[in-house]
């Protein structure tokens, strides 16, 4: 039987009444504007169970413009795949169509 606690740098009772808990947020960072960012697109195969993804990586924004990000590209590219940390998978070897749309969204590719 396992219970869930909400961790405060370790804090579990306090009887302060003042006592102000501050959490920070991850959501505080700012996506660039697509001309000033350099993602990567790449072939990818290893750990993957020899299924072959395209990788794209360098995306510096929030993580709801990662998964816009993604849901266009799986869109465009009829495929499927997921956004996570930064990267973006897109499943199957879409490398030339990849660019090409973060081209026409101008992205920077390399």
């Amino acid at each position: 039987m396992s219970k869930k606690f909400n961790s405060f740098d370790g804090l579990v009772f306090s009887t302060n009444k003042d006592l102000k808990i501050e959490v920070d947020s991850n959501d505080s960072i700012e996506t660039l504007a697509p001309d000033k960012q350099k993602l990567r697109v790449s072939i990818d195969k290893r750990n993957r169970g020899g299924k072959v993804v395209t990788l794209i990586t360098g995306f510096v924004g929030n993580d709801d413009d990662l998964n816009t990000l993604c849901k266009t590209l799986k869109t465009k590219c009829g495929v499927g795949g997921s956004a996570k940390d930064g990267e973006i998978i897109i499943q199957g070897e879409a490398k030339e169509k990849v660019i090409n749309i973060l081209k026409t969204l101008h992205y920077k590719v390399s």
